[in-house]
């Protein structure tokens, strides 16, 4: 059974011939049935990864293979069964319901009744004005409209940025409930603390290459996530960050104990200390 969902090989990007690229030789795959966490320092070109994967960009280089189909050819089969969700993006003056009869047509499995469920977690109805929203409010009903599309694939790119903190514990909710085994999310932010209880998988890319590739469950077996006090020896530890309690630390995961995954943590321990995290996952 074929589980790969997308194959990124040898992708080199660049803005321009003078300009210095984005990506470079990068490669990946992605399998169904995942939330994907994608993160890396500004301008590593985690934004224009997702835009190459949904076709809106294409490559000077490599491919991008969406179930096995060139996504630069953005065949109609392809691109109704993905939906990206822009970091920035401009909504017409009408209301939902228009915007959704005009829209969701293009993707036939669109779900009226996910739509519907994905508004009450919000406290939105179909009634609303998109002209007559706030920021935040534009974002939510955008996002609930890209999950009611029910597409194999989406892509979000900075989705709480904007949200208030209810709205954020709102939002792992209402992705998590539209999960199937089909079905795989990826998500770029900066934000880490808002998506670390939501991922399968962490993505940490430095636009060459991917500096960690590997699932919670692989992380959490391999490494120990702890808050220390601050007099607590850290000898043995693989990256140490002072924290309001003391110290967080990542341990080699010796004995096999459970842990919560800090994946603010571990993505500065992963740039700080890349060799060190790499040698546990024997990369």
């Amino acid at each position: 059974m074929n589980t790969k969902m997308i194959d990124v090989a040898g992708l080199s990007f660049s803005y321009g011939r003078k300009k210095s690229k984005v990506l470079d030789n990068f490669s990946m795959s992605l399998e169904k049935g995942s939330v994907y966490g994608l993160l890396g320092k500004n301008g590593t070109g985690k934004s224009t990864l997702l835009y190459l994967m949904a076709g809106l960009l294409r490559p000077q280089a490599g491919r991008v293979l969406y179930k096995g189909a060139d996504i630069t050819k953005r065949s109609p089969s392809s691109l109704q069964d993905m939906f990206l969700v822009p970091e920035e993006f401009a909504l017409p003056n009408v209301s939902l319901k228009q915007y959704v009869k005009l829209n969701a047509p293009f993707y036939p499995h669109f779900s009226h009744e996910l739509l519907n469920a994905c508004l009450r977690d919000f406290d939105m109805n179909e009634d609303i004005h998109l002209g007559e929203l706030s920021m935040g409010q534009k974002k939510k009903a955008f996002m609930c409209f890209a999950l009611a599309t029910n597409t194999s694939l989406l892509m979000m790119d900075e989705p709480s940025n904007g949200l208030d903190i209810p709205s954020k514990s709102q939002f792992r909710k209402v992705i998590a409930s539209g999960m199937t085994d089909e079905k795989s999310v990826i998500i770029s932010t900066h934000q880490v603390r808002d998506i670390d209880s939501l991922l399968d998988h962490v993505l940490i890319m430095d636009g060459t290459q991917l500096l960690l590739n590997q699932s919670v469950a692989s992380i959490c077996e391999r490494l120990y996530f702890a808050e220390q006090g601050m007099n607590e020896p850290t000898h043995d530890a693989l990256y140490v960050q002072p924290s309001l309690q003391g110290n967080s630390v990542i341990l080699p995961n010796t004995y096999h104990e459970d842990s919560k995954l800090n994946l603010e943590v571990l993505f500065n321990a992963t740039l700080a200390e890349r060799v060190k995290i790499q040698q546990m996952f024997n990369l």
